[in-house]
This record gives C-alpha cells, sequence and structure tokens, in this order.
C-alpha cells in the first residue's frame, strides 16, 4: 500500500513538473518615457515549439490575445500617443489582428479578461496599424519589448520571424 501512493504520489509530482514545463511564463516589458513617466506591460510568453505561428497556430486577420493565458496588460502613467493616437494614462488592454503583410493593435479600456474569445469591441479606445518586419532568425518565446527612440520607446511584438512595432511618445 505505501508502494503505491509512493508511486501515485510520484506520478502527481512528475505530471506537474512536466505542465509546469509546458505552461507560458510570465513576462513584462516596460518603457521609461523620462520625467517619471513610463509604460508596463505584463504579458504571457508562449514558445514556437516548432509550430507555425502566423496563419497558423495564429490565424490571420482575427482578434488575437497577443501572447498566451489573460489578456495582455498595458499601463500608462502619463498621457501618451500611440501610433499617433491619444492615449490617456490609465490600465489597458491590448490585443492585435495579424495579417501577413500588416498588423493592427487593439487598446481596449476593458482589463481583468482571460484574453479570448474576443468580445470586448464597444470597449476599444483605438485601432492602430503597426509596421511588420522580418526578423533576421527566428525567436522561439514571444516577446514584447521597448525599444528608446527619440522622445518615446517603441513597442516591438517579437515571435516567429516576425516583429510587429509602433511608436509611442508622451504628450
Amino acid at each position: 500500500m505505501q508502494k503505491r501512493i509512493a508511486l501515485l504520489t510520484f506520478a502527481i509530482f512528475t505530471l506537474t513538473l512536466f505542465a509546469a514545463a509546458q505552461a507560458s511564463p510570465p513576462a513584462s516589458a516596460s518603457c521609461d518615457l523620462g520625467g517619471g513617466k513610463s509604460i508596463k506591460t505584463d504579458y504571457s510568453s508562449p514558445r514556437a515549439k516548432g509550430r507555425k505561428i502566423y496563419g497558423g497556430l495564429v490565424p490571420f486577420g482575427e482578434v488575437w490575445r497577443t501572447g498566451a493565458n489573460s489578456a495582455t496588460t498595458f499601463v500608462t502613467s502619463a498621457d501618451i500617443n500611440v501610433g499617433g493616437k491619444a492615449v490617456t494614462a490609465g490600465s489597458y488592454t491590448i490585443f492585435t489582428v495579424p495579417t501577413a503583410d500588416k498588423w493592427t493593435l487593439i487598446i481596449n479600456k476593458k482589463t481583468g479578461e482571460w484574453g479570448i474569445p474576443y468580445k470586448y469591441e464597444s470597449d476599444e479606445l483605438a485601432r492602430i496599424d503597426m509596421k511588420v518586419s522580418k526578423l533576421p532568425s527566428p525567436v522561439e518565446n514571444f516577446t514584447i519589448s521597448y525599444a528608446k527612440s527619440g522622445a518615446g520607446c517603441t513597442l516591438q511584438i517579437d515571435w516567429e520571424a516576425t516583429r510587429a512595432s509602433v511608436d509611442i511618445t508622451a504628450k
């Protein structure tokens, strides 16, 4: 009986470790706009694992939660311009609509949702065109980052061989 309990305990422990290794771990990116103004993005970072990502796992032309698990957060401590559109200080979620040659960033006022299915059109603050480029080498881990650019930052979304980006400046 003790052997069975020990074996069952070991099996549960092993499955728990395996499941944790397969999960999309939490990640974070931030942008310091200077003068105490900042942006912080929290997201889950799925892995490619040899899968076709864009046009496959992530269908073209459909709203995507931009990561995995809970919707990706976008918190700004100051009023900003994202791709030329005004965004007031506050907490938001971001979604994207990827296509082969163009992406759209959606900034949504609704927060705290799981991320799918997308049913938050009435809470959208803005839809913003993003630049799309090919990366020099494949990226295994979905990554959101900010690159300092002039008086602001460029939001970069990298995965597979694709980068989608948009410029952000403080108002």
